[in-house]
């Protein structure tokens, strides 16, 4: 089995900054893609950002330019630098991974517990 631990949210000022990260544990061979998402009171789970195992990183429109992922490949961490923050960004962010945990068998999607970022206006 895999886990997700997220960390860094918090409560911040419109224009502030937090950085989150997300440690992967458990039965890993190999991570693929990981990524971001958040979800807003009443609003469906949208994508944040997510970076390839090569470190390619991929942005929603809303976050380009304030936000950079950025990942860790030797202590399985994925981060989320988040600057310029807005009251818009306010949501519970979620990290997932695509984590295979052997040679022979295809990766499996993994999601962490959910971090709450909350900007305040």
């Amino acid at each position: 089995q895999v886990q997700l631990v997220e960390s860094g949210g918090g409560l911040v000022q419109a224009g502030g900054s937090l950085r989150l990260s997300c440690a992967a544990s458990g039965r890993i061979f190999n991570i693929n893609a990981m990524g971001w998402y958040r979800q807003a009171p009443g609003k469906q789970r949208e994508l944040v950002a997510t970076i390839s195992s090569g470190g390619s990183p991929n942005y929603a429109d809303s976050v380009k330019g304030r936000f950079t992922i950025s990942r860790d490949n030797a202590k399985n961490t994925v981060y989320l630098q988040m600057n310029s923050l807005k009251p818009e960004d306010t949501a519970v962010y979620y990290c997932n991974a695509d984590v295979a945990s052997s040679w022979f068998n295809p990766p499996n999607h993994y999601w962490g517990q959910g971090t709450q970022v909350t900007v305040s206006s």
